[in-house]
Parts: C-alpha cells; structure tokens; sequence
C-alpha cells in the first residue's frame, strides 16, 4: 500500500512494505495502482484548493525496491492470466496520466530495483534521484517475452533518447544510477541520501513559487504525444507575475 505525509509544501508519497513477499516489491497490481491514485487525487486537491501556494511531491519506497513492476503471480492466480495482464496495463494507465498532470514538480526519490512498470512509474517524475550502489533500471520485457504497451512506447520515445531507448527496451540493459546520469535519464546518482536529496530539491523548487495550473500545463505541452495518448487535454493558462 502507500502513505502520505506532508511536510511544510511538501507531500511525501511512500510505497510501503509488509510482511509479504510479492507487496514487499511493491508490485502494481490494482489494489495498489488504486491506493496511489486515491493518494494522488487527495495531493491534487490540496494542491487545486490553495492555487496560489507553490507544492513538490517526492515518490519514495520502503525496502531494496523502487516497483518491481506489475504484480504477475496476482495477474497468474486465477487462471486469467491475460485478462488479469490487461487489466494490470489498463489501469496503470490512467495512473501515469496523474502524474503527468499534477499541479507541482515531482521528484522520484529511487532507493532500490525500478523494473518495467516500475521503472515507467519512476520516470513519469519530473526529476530521477538514484543510490549509485543498489538498484537498477530495468525493462524486462525483451526478456520474458511480451511487447510494450503504447503509452509505454511514448513514454520511453518522448522522454529518453533513441541510444539509451535502444539498450535498455531492445536489449533489456540494467541501468545502474551513474550510468542513467550518462543516459539523461538519471537527474544524480548518489552514495546515500537519496530522500534527503529529494527533499533538498522539493525545498528549491518550492522557493520559484510557481503556479501549479501553468507547470502542469508546460508539462504537458513538453510531451504533447504522451498527452495525447494519456487522453490528456491541454489549454492555455495566464497567472502573471508581471
């Protein structure tokens, strides 16, 4: 499941463990694909209720891992396997659009492994903070045999270059934090301190005081194709400071 804290403007997304394996990795099944959508529409109406207060949000984990992507033993336990898949793929969908149009700057704090949607999860944020010494950036899907669903795809082609795309979705390369830096995927790869860094950041970009509607905006205008395939729509906002 996850929690949130706020601290100051701030809001602090966590992926917690428990006792069980599999949710230990954070694997996005639909009960926790829904428990960060409920989160993120509370942050989001935090956020929408004081427009003229600048907010950051910081994703972070508990535990080795950042996701280790979609849930498959839960997808595999009913016999349904491929219904179970799509509705893993459909509903994270809409969840990528949550991030993607949040009224503040995002950071992914990545203490731990990041695989396939995991990984999607981690570079929906406006900005990637990595440990250089635990974790990877992982794409398995070359590996066990499955496409990519599109949103992936425009995710991957808008986001990260066509060199780096190459080795990571067409050869399955693990991407530790130095070499996502090299990549431009990784924003810094620390020796420790990645949430400190994180809220370090969240504090600075704070300070710009910008207006949430007009970020989230931009942001969307920066990645008009993923907007697109999200079902996102775009418009023109005017909140001046002049």
């Amino acid at each position: 499941m996850c929690s949130v804290e706020k601290r100051g403007n701030i809001f602090i997304l966590t992926l917690t463990t428990n006792n069980d394996d599999v949710n230990d990795e954070h694997r996005l099944n639909p009960t926790l694909i829904a428990s960060i959508r409920s989160a993120i529409s509370d942050i989001k109406s935090q956020a929408t209720a004081s427009p003229n207060t600048s907010f950051a949000l910081i994703t972070t984990t508990t535990g080795k891992f950042f996701s280790n992507g979609f849930d498959l033993r839960w997808a595999q336990s009913s016999g349904k396997f491929l219904n179970n898949l799509h509705l893993m793929v459909d509903s994270f969908k809409p969840l990528i659009a949550d991030f993607i149009s949040l009224p503040m700057p995002t950071i992914a704090a990545i203490n731990g492994h990041a695989a396939a949607a995991g990984f999607a999860l981690a570079l929906s944020h406006d900005y990637m903070l990595m440990r250089k010494d635990r974790g990877v950036l992982y794409m398995s899907e070359v590996d066990i045999g499955m496409t990519f669903p599109e949103y992936f795809n425009v995710l991957f082609r808008e986001k990260v270059g066509w060199k780096a795309r190459r080795e990571i979705m067409m050869r399955g390369k693990k991407v530790r934090g130095d070499e996502g830096v090299k990549m431009g995927i990784v924003d810094e790869a620390l020796e420790s301190g990645v949430f400190e860094r994180g809220l370090k950041l969240a504090e600075e970009l704070i300070k710009k005081k910008w207006n949430g509607e007009v970020y989230a905006e931009i942001r969307k205008g920066m990645f008009p194709d993923l907007s697109q395939e999200l079902g996102l729509t775009r418009k023109a906002v005017v909140a001046s400071r002049l």
